[in-house]
């Protein structure tokens, strides 16, 4: 069986050499073939890592049946991202191991260690979901108005860039050019202020 070896150091001062040695033993133990993806001073928080991604490109092409990796957060960003990039592995009949959490998905009763992981991903995500709501509902019903305040610009700067166009007058407002036309249409419909949204959407 071919086995990927994969390992993340996050600073350039570090060395993967304690993490590589422990998965090449492994590796050696099972009798795998092992291919090694190392990503060297990349912060577990980038959404790039360029061993990584050659990694999952290698899976695509089915160019191990394993992926091995010292411990669950040397490989994900976070929780979501982790299931995700297992979920796609498990779709494309890659197993996993990871040595520190124990974790072995190479027979189908050890699947079951990534379906709770997943499940308990899951539930968090819906928690969150149903706070935000909540939180969103309790605004509403005191009165709060939710979103960006509204940005009020008195006429006289409107005036005051009245002969330039639209362009013109955003660069020299610090707005954007949708936010000046708006500005001007509520300007010219007879308003005594110009409002509009702070986005400039």
């Amino acid at each position: 069986m071919k086995a990927a070896i994969y390992a993340r150091v996050s600073t350039v001062d570090q060395e993967p050499e304690n993490q590589l040695g422990e998965l090449r033993r492994y590796v050696e133990a099972r009798g795998w073939m092992a291919v090694e993806y190392v990503d060297r001073g990349v912060s577990g928080a980038k959404d790039r890592r360029p061993a990584l991604d050659t990694l999952v490109k290698d899976a695509t092409r089915r160019r191990f049946d394993v992926l091995v990796c010292w411990r669950l957060d040397r490989l994900g960003r976070n929780l979501k991202h982790l299931i995700t990039l297992l979920d796609d592995l498990q779709a494309l009949g890659v197993a996993f191991v990871s040595l520190a959490e124990g974790i072995d998905a190479t027979t189908p009763a050890r699947k079951l260690q990534l379906h709770i992981l997943g499940a308990i991903a899951e539930f968090e995500r819906e928690r969150i979901r149903e706070r935000v709501l909540a939180g969103l509902t309790r605004a509403r019903a005191q009165g709060r108005k939710l979103g960006r305040p509204r940005a009020v610009v008195p006429i006289a700067r409107l005036q005051g860039v009245s002969s330039l166009s639209a362009e013109q007058a955003a660069s020299s407002l610090g707005v954007s050019c949708s936010t000046v036309k708006r500005w001007r249409r509520q300007l010219f419909s007879g308003g005594t202020t110009a409002a509009a949204s702070g986005s400039d959407s």
